[in-house]
């Protein structure tokens, strides 16, 4: 497994920090000397996330701020805030990890779930990345030598294989969620029109599945724990170069299919 070295990355950006996934990037980059200068954390309601007040007591370079990402209102005012975080040096990394999971099979799928799954999922990850650009541009153009990565800017969207037409089939396809496969399918365009359009730029940007988890969204069954899944994906995002733009990968590093 590749090192977790984030020390070229001067800043880094989770969304949906204040449990599962989230909260365990911030506590694995807090746990490595080689960590990011600037870790900001987002969460609807930071004053609830208990967890995460705590980390942030302990730990100054920690920056908790408000972000409710289907709100443009909400995402326009982190997007000031955190211009005035990391200030001339723009945004190196951005981890658009918030995503919801509601279960629907054919028989209970309504539109409603669709739309709402669609929107936390696949719509609000785009409109989050084009909030930030502008500091994610700075980053690029300020980055530390040449290539594609976190020394520059990097957009990484969390997906899953759920989100794999090709893997939905046989075996793959005993797990019935309309609503989530389509949207992290959805998902799975989304970051590949980023990639198109965001390479002349020097930003990176990939998807990553952090396998199945065990959290609150990946239940008691899952094969993988938080720590183990966490610590693979950030050496991952620590090690992404231009060869990995516009990639569907694990958490081991390995292309999974469209």
């Amino acid at each position: 497994m590749m090192s977790l070295n984030f020390s070229k990355c001067h800043s880094v950006l989770i969304t949906g920090s204040s449990r599962g996934l989230g909260i365990q990037m911030i506590k694995q980059l807090l746990s490595t000397t080689e960590r990011p200068q600037k870790i900001i954390a987002t969460a609807r309601n930071p004053a609830g996330a208990e967890e995460l007040q705590e980390l942030v007591r302990s730990h100054p370079e920690v920056h908790v701020i408000p972000l409710d990402v289907l709100s443009d209102a909400s995402v326009d005012s982190a997007t000031k805030e955190v211009a005035s975080i990391v200030g001339a040096e723009g945004l190196n990394c951005l981890i658009n990890n918030a995503g919801i999971m509601i279960d629907t099979d054919l028989n209970t799928v309504t539109r409603d779930a669709m739309m709402k799954t669609f929107e936390s999922n696949t719509v609000a990850p785009l409109f989050v990345t084009k909030a930030f650009l502008p500091l994610l541009k700075t980053a690029a153009a300020l980055g530390e030598g040449a290539g594609m990565g976190i020394h520059r800017s990097a957009v990484v969207n969390i997906f899953s294989l759920l989100g794999s037409v090709q893997f939905n089939w046989g075996e793959g396809a005993s797990f019935k969620t309309y609503a989530y496969r389509v949207s992290k399918s959805g998902l799975n365009m989304v970051s590949r029109c980023l990639a198109v359009d965001l390479a002349s730029e020097g930003i990176l940007c990939t998807a990553l599945h952090p396998g199945w988890v065990r959290t609150d969204m990946g239940g008691a069954d899952a094969p993988l724990s938080a720590e183990e899944s966490i610590s693979s994906l950030l050496s991952v995002i620590s090690g992404l170069t231009e060869k990995d733009h516009g990639e569907f990968l694990d958490y081991s590093g390995k292309n999974l299919p469209w």
